[in-house]
């Protein structure tokens, strides 16, 4: 048996099974990146639905990388008070949730920032659009930022942070060989590129406290021309680990990357799911903390062979839950029909459109998010 269903600690966190629920986008806070009665709700039914971790949606740590309208922000201590209803009402469920820090960096649009998007590198091809490049400085400013938006994290009652070093926002862009073609210390070769991360990870630890759970996600390959390969991603997850991470979340691809982009479509098989298990094989070799797998899983028996063979630790979907926020409980009744989620990406389309996400194929629409929470 792969004891999928068995209680397990991660990171320090001790949870209920092996599922987690992975980062995405709700498209339910309010304008300024509030928590909302909706955003509650949501977190409250992954957890009454037997999800062992919950993620938070991506929460930008700055005013200027905020990657979508109504997205979860962790900027200033004024948000802290709703966030902690969201984390008791994770807690009264029964549940665990760790807070993803991100910034949008290359991908924030400045209709939502009113600048120029930051990026690692500003070089020519890369954007017909204005770029501003950080400087040391800057570099600086964004480690600080990270911290204090973990220290809030944990007064509002979060059980750890989760890292954004994915998908090509703007940690990810660092380790990136196609983004970063910096010729000072955080440029050139991998330790340097990595630097950022191991400061990011030091000043989490200063801010939050060395017991408290530090998680990342990253990019097994960029999937891109000149980005990052996989021998360099497991390289860079070992200097991690050697700085103290808890746990690996392991993703891929860029947000404009077509077909190997991180959510791709047309999951219907299990031939298809767990898209970046080929990689994952390379990081069970060297990595020996916990390593955590998303990527187009549908079915419990995919899950079970990632578990019961050793590759995995925990296994992360996002698109199911959206759907299925019970999806775990079922599986774990009895009823192990794959999961309903059909992968066509339309559960973002009412986001846009100020409704949040939800499976416009099966037309659950989420609460309301016109009760807000200061």
């Amino acid at each position: 048996m792969s004891g999928i269903f068995e209680s397990s600690e991660i990171a320090g966190i001790r949870v209920s099974n092996r599922f987690v629920r992975s980062a995405t986008w709700e498209g339910m806070a309010t304008g300024e990146g509030g928590v909302t009665s909706a955003l509650i709700e949501t977190m409250r039914r992954l957890a009454e639905g037997g999800v062992g971790l919950i993620i938070s949606g991506h929460s930008y740590v700055r005013p200027d990388g905020q990657a979508t309208p109504l997205q979860l922000g962790v900027y200033g201590d004024e948000q802290i008070a709703g966030l902690k209803k969201m984390t008791e009402a994770v807690h009264a469920a029964g549940g665990k949730i760790v807070m993803q820090l991100a910034h949008a960096g290359f991908f924030a649009p400045e209709s939502l920032t009113g600048g120029p998007p930051l990026v690692v590198s500003d070089f020519e091809g890369l954007s017909k659009r204005p770029r501003t490049e950080v400087s040391i400085a800057d570099i600086k400013d964004l480690v600080r930022a990270f911290a204090a938006a973990a220290a809030r994290a944990k007064a509002a009652g979060f059980d750890g942070v989760q890292i954004h070093s994915a998908h090509g926002y703007l940690l990810s862009q660092f380790l990136s060989p196609f983004y970063n073609r910096r010729v000072d210390e955080y440029g050139g070769d991998l330790a340097n590129r990595a630097r950022v991360h191991r400061e990011v990870l030091r000043a989490i630890r200063e801010a939050a406290g060395e017991d408290f759970p530090v998680l990342i996600k990253i990019n097994c390959r960029d999937f891109v021309e000149n980005g990052l390969d996989l021998d360099e991603s497991v390289q860079a997850a070992s200097l991690l680990v050697d700085a103290g991470l808890g746990a690996i979340e392991l993703s891929g691809g860029m947000l404009n990357g077509g077909k190997l982009s991180p959510t791709r479509p047309g999951i219907n098989s299990e031939e298809k799911e767990a898209y970046f298990s080929e990689e994952l094989k390379a990081f069970r070799k060297a990595i020996h903390i916990p390593l955590i797998l998303v990527g187009g899983i549908r079915s419990l028996e995919v899950s079970e062979r990632l578990i019961g063979g050793g590759q995995a630790d925990y296994i992360s979907m996002s698109r199911p839950f959206i759907r299925e926020p019970g999806l775990v409980g079922r599986w774990k009744s009895g009823d192990l029909g794959r999961a309903g989620c059909v992968s066509d990406n339309l559960c973002f389309k009412p986001g846009f459109e100020g409704q949040g996400i939800f499976c416009v194929t099966e037309q659950r629409r989420p609460a309301t998010r016109a009760d807000t929470l200061e």
